[in-house]
């Protein structure tokens, strides 16, 4: 039998024998946090330039990711994890029936990085597969399908490596092209996306985004606003990279001619005054400018036209910015 003191003695034992368990047990539900919340404030790499060639049916594409400084808003700077070092990372176009041959560098020499093509068919146990820093990969793909499409890094926690910047769109061509290329006059690219606090993985999974924004950054495409003019048809090229949030894609001002459902031109639709975009989600939008004046490009989610996404398409007699003032807000 144990005496009083020995009881009390193996309480304590037992007590803290669990809290030890109980704290490894927290540790390792925290590990994406400790992932995402790697110090990088120390490393800013200038942008490298992708380097794309063809060859026949052949696309060579060779990409860096990096740890690179951008403004996200007047006078912010987001420590971002990128790719080439800019968020959003290049826009990619290749053509349907192409052969990808991508190769991935990795520059980051703190943590590993990996490529999520949405628009390809391919195992993502082998062809999404992690480049460790100072190392490269080079995967091949079939583009089959048509249409806009997001990339991403896939490595895990996927959320943290959104976030933080690693998104762009890739644009896949339709081979026969679509039924109403030959009546387009101006065409634009777009990607909607989402900025927390910085490196906070928490911000992330529960929080409410800081900045929501076109391009990168909330002011690029005001201060400097798309061109078009009266009796053009515009079309735009658009993604929403979230990585939390939908887009409600709007353009104040004229209505839809036509919206090809992620750029594929089978799924089309007229006439419409607003498309919804899920995170990952895209499209092509077309549509016609009628009158000189400032159009301002949303998402119909106002409080994150409050946060950033807002652009401005300025039309003019003859499609030249003559400096006519700050463009229209909204």
């Amino acid at each position: 039998m144990f005496s009083g003191l020995n009881l009390s003695k193996l309480s304590l034992v037992l007590t803290l024998l669990t809290a030890v368990l109980s704290h490894c047990s927290s540790s390792e539900l925290i590990n994406p946090v400790q992932h995402s919340e790697v110090s990088t404030a120390s490393i800013s790499h200038p942008p490298v330039d992708p380097i794309i060639r063809r060859e026949g049916s052949k696309v060579y594409i060779e990409m860096t990711a990096q740890v690179t400084d951008i403004e996200i808003s007047a006078g912010v700077i987001y420590n971002a994890w990128t790719f080439n070092g800019t968020a959003p990372g290049p826009v990619l176009r290749v053509t349907e029936g192409d052969t990808l041959i991508f190769t991935l560098k990795n520059k980051d020499t703190r943590m590993h990085h990996s490529m999520d093509f949405h628009a390809v068919h391919a195992s993502p146990s082998s062809k999404f597969v992690d480049v460790m820093p100072g190392e490269k990969g080079t995967f091949t793909y079939d583009t089959s399908s048509p249409g806009v499409f997001m990339y991403h890094c896939g490595t895990k926690p996927v959320l943290a490596h959104i976030a933080n910047g690693m998104y762009g769109m890739i644009i896949v061509e339709p081979k026969a092209g679509y039924p109403s290329d030959q009546l387009i006059d101006r065409e634009y690219t777009l990607v909607q996306s989402e900025w927390y606090k910085e490196h906070d993985y928490e911000a992330f999974l529960n929080g409410e985004p800081d900045y929501v924004v076109f391009n990168g950054n909330d002011y690029g495409l005001k201060e400097s606003p798309l061109l078009a003019k009266v009796g053009d048809i515009v079309r735009i090229y658009v993604s929403n990279a979230g990585p939390n949030e939908v887009s409600s894609f709007h353009v104040v001002g004229t209505i839809m001619d036509r919206v090809y459902i992620d750029g594929n031109p089978r799924n089309i639709q007229y006439g419409m005054q607003t498309v919804m975009l899920p995170a990952s989600g895209g499209a092509v939008v077309e549509f016609t400018v009628t009158e000189e004046g400032d159009y301002p490009i949303v998402t119909h989610q106002f409080n994150h036209v409050a946060k950033g996404a807002s652009a401005v398409l300025r039309v003019t007699k003859d499609g030249m910015d003559h400096g006519g003032g700050p463009a229209m807000s909204h």
